[in-house]
């Protein structure tokens, strides 16, 4: 399918109504007028800074507890408790949140879950990831006993090579929107169920939970508390999303994608029944608030659409069923930044901003577009 310059609709059916929101939404910054050109892969994978005590680290060194003990079940993974290590690098810490802690130790990659994390959603999740009809499009954990660390579980997997956060233009939004429609079609009747649902609409609710415990100013929740009211309750986690339910990630970013042989989805712990759209959310989210180029939006739409993606129209304007999860998300990683920069004692930077003034014209939107059926 060609680049449109409409930013999605084909026949112009609701594009005069999507045009109006977009521009709305994005109020000062157009969609063209990209503020930083790695401001996508950053803010998507919310790792630009993380002020709390968990925070994340790109090739750090083994620091906390945990993660001292993770090196070492990661090691004996790798080459079994009595044998030598001959690996030329040292174990590598790839990520140390409260929701997940993350050690490489030469190709092998072990992952702490958080410690609430329910166990029986989690083994349904792997073994969906594991699944022959997932092959080429997640990544499979490895053929290891999972165990315990501390009550979090430990799951083991493969090591993948990330995408570079410092070329942008070598983003690979065709294979993400390609890999996401080839999730998105799977019959869930085929997967070793019972399957949860996709918790993308409770880590939004969790994201203001975080932002009113963190007790910011007044003047930077307000809007975002304002726009998380405008939302239908399926959104905010309140009750079921409406529409067939289909297999979602439940996460996507820039951050889950790695090269393993081909280019994959990772991380499955939001891996559940949901509305597809939800998954394209943070993409139609970034380009609404001018931090995604419209030639990288239409390079991720088209590529899905091409690949029969479910979640919108094949034939007309997208916008109608990206409008409430792109709400959602723009609401959540608002909230996000406000709570992190409260932590930290430090003022919004310039995306962040943009992210909470795009929450102030959200409030004054109509409550939501009429979505079309997918074809």
């Amino acid at each position: 399918m060609k680049p449109r310059g409409d930013g999605g609709a084909a026949d112009g059916t609701n594009a005069r109504a999507a045009g109006e929101l977009r521009g709305r939404f994005c109020a000062r910054t157009h969609p063209g007028s990209t503020r930083n050109p790695a401001a996508a892969h950053r803010v998507g994978s919310d790792r630009r800074r993380s002020p709390e005590p968990a925070a994340h680290h790109t090739g750090g060194t083994v620091t906390s507890s945990v993660t001292r003990a993770l090196t070492a079940t990661v090691r004996a993974a790798a080459h079994g408790p009595h044998r030598e290590c001959a690996c030329p690098a040292p174990p590598t810490v790839l990520a140390d949140r409260d929701d997940g802690t993350v050690v490489r130790h030469g190709g092998t990659v072990a992952k702490a879950h958080a410690p609430d994390a329910d166990r029986g959603q989690l083994a349904a999740r792997l073994a969906v990831a594991a699944h022959p009809a997932l092959n080429g499009v997640l990544l499979a954990p490895l053929d290891v006993p999972g165990t315990e660390l501390d009550g979090r579980a430990v799951t083991f997997w493969p090591y993948g090579t990330p995408v570079d956060p410092d070329a942008p233009e070598a983003a690979p939004w065709e294979e993400a929107g390609t890999l996401l429609a080839r999730l998105h079609a799977v019959p869930v009747d085929t997967l070793p169920g019972p399957l949860p649902p996709m918790r993308g609409p409770h880590k939004a609710a969790l994201a203001l939970t975080r932002m009113r415990r963190a007790r910011p100013h007044q003047d930077l929740a307000a809007p975002v508390e304002r726009a998380w009211s405008t939302l239908p309750p399926w959104a905010r986690a309140e009750s079921s999303a409406p529409g067939p339910q289909r297999l979602c990630h439940g996460d996507l970013h820039l951050g889950q994608l790695v090269r393993h042989g081909d280019w994959l989805l990772i991380d499955v712990d939001d891996l559940g029944l949901g509305d597809p759209a939800w998954d394209l959310a943070r993409p139609a989210a970034w380009y609404a608030a001018g931090l995604l180029t419209p030639e990288e939006w239409l390079r991720f739409i088209d590529a899905y659409r091409a690949a029969h993606g479910p979640a919108v129209p094949a034939d007309a304007d997208p916008w109608p069923a990206l409008d409430v999860p792109a709400r959602a998300l723009t609401v959540q990683t608002a909230a996000q930044a406000i709570a992190k920069s409260t932590v930290a004692q430090r003022p919004l930077d310039e995306i962040e901003l943009a992210l909470v003034e795009a929450c102030d014209r959200i409030a004054a939107l109509p409550r939501e577009l009429p979505a079309e059926p997918a074809k």
